[in-house]
């Protein structure tokens, strides 16, 4: 619910012809420790039977768009349990991921996580960049890591098997 009141416009549903829910994105963004702003996936799922579709790829490359545009977000990270390989697949063939870390423990069940992370300053609107831009010339230059997560979903109809992708309403 604080993700929803916090960030409204980050989190997304993928509904079915029936406007049945089948998929969701819950995105926030997190506080900048090194004045760079980044959102963060908290979590991201989709039906079984509605998989291989695309619609996660759709799910994440909405929330991204929205976290550059509103927020100047360059990148967005997330967690992923090291044993969970469909997910890493995902994030890291499809929609170009990269880990960074592992966080020992991370899970209730003990189960350590995979930092990972990818850019997103691309999908910022050219009005973002300019104030981004200024911001930065006075700042001292940070290592990015990660590709331009989004460009192979940019390149496909992103609603694939999907009746419509609607922000999340209370």
């Amino acid at each position: 619910m604080y993700h929803l009141l916090t960030w409204p416009q980050l989190s997304y549903v993928a509904v079915n012809a029936k406007n049945k829910i089948v998929g969701y994105v819950l995105a926030k963004m997190e506080e900048p420790d090194s004045g760079e702003p980044h959102g963060h996936i908290t979590s991201l799922s989709v039906l079984r039977t509605y998989r291989r579709l695309g619609l996660a790829a759709a799910l994440m490359h909405q929330s991204q768009k929205a976290m550059a545009e509103n927020f100047g977000a360059t990148y967005v990270s997330l967690h992923v349990r090291k044993t969970n390989r469909a997910a890493l697949q995902l994030y890291r063939d499809h929609l170009h991921f990269v880990i960074t870390g592992v966080e020992k423990a991370y899970y209730a069940d003990g189960e350590d996580a995979f930092s990972m992370r990818c850019n997103i300053h691309h999908l910022m609107d050219d009005h973002v960049i300019d104030h981004v831009s200024s911001e930065e010339s006075s700042e001292s230059e940070t290592e990015t890591k990660g590709a331009a997560c989004t460009e192979a979903v940019e390149s496909k109809d992103e609603t694939d098997g999907l009746e419509s992708l609607e922000k999340l309403h209370l």
